[in-house]
């Protein structure tokens, strides 16, 4: 994928190298989605990591702390709740039109995708932002996204004032 090559040459070598693809399998049956290609490629080469200091992805293969089923099922619950769904365009879920969480940020954002309603239609970004609270879709894929971010682009998270020495990754304690 030429975003996942583009990503590379930013955050440099991924050392997870998740083969196995069992674990999104499951996810996926028990949501009822498949997430995107692309996502699934990026956390598959970097696993569960801290992006810049400050945006969390996460894996399905990793443990509970850092796992990506857990942080999706907590947050479509969260989001799901009378007072913290009116600060969504349409409804958390994994369901066609829905919102599907994806990531956090220390800075207070949720990014989410929006799962397609029809089988033609494209994934989309949404970052919600906790502090305004306010949300912004992005008429781009998650890989798209991402390499927006590392490069500084204003996607919601600043990743300028987090990466003063460029782009960076750590994995996840």
């Amino acid at each position: 994928m030429a975003d996942l090559s583009k990503i590379k040459a930013l955050l440099g070598e991924p050392r997870f190298n998740w083969p196995d693809p069992a674990p999104w399998t499951e996810l996926e049956q028990e949501l009822g989605v498949a997430f995107p290609a692309d996502l699934r490629e990026i956390t598959d080469a970097y696993g569960s990591v801290s992006v810049n200091g400050q945006l969390y992805l996460k894996h399905p293969a990793t443990h509970l702390l850092h796992d990506l089923g857990s942080f999706v099922r907590e947050e479509i619950e969260f989001w799901r709740e009378e007072d913290m769904a009116e600060f969504l365009p349409s409804r958390a879920g994994a369901g066609p039109g829905e919102l599907l969480p994806v990531a956090t940020a220390t800075t207070g954002e949720t990014v989410f995708l929006g799962v397609p309603g029809e089988s033609s239609s494209r994934w989309r970004v949404l970052v919600q932002e906790m502090d305004s609270p306010s949300w912004t879709f992005y008429e781009m894929t998650f890989g798209e996204w991402l390499l927006a971010y590392l490069k500084g682009r204003d996607v919601t998270l600043c990743s300028r004032d987090r990466a003063p020495d460029g782009p960076s990754c750590e994995a996840l304690p």
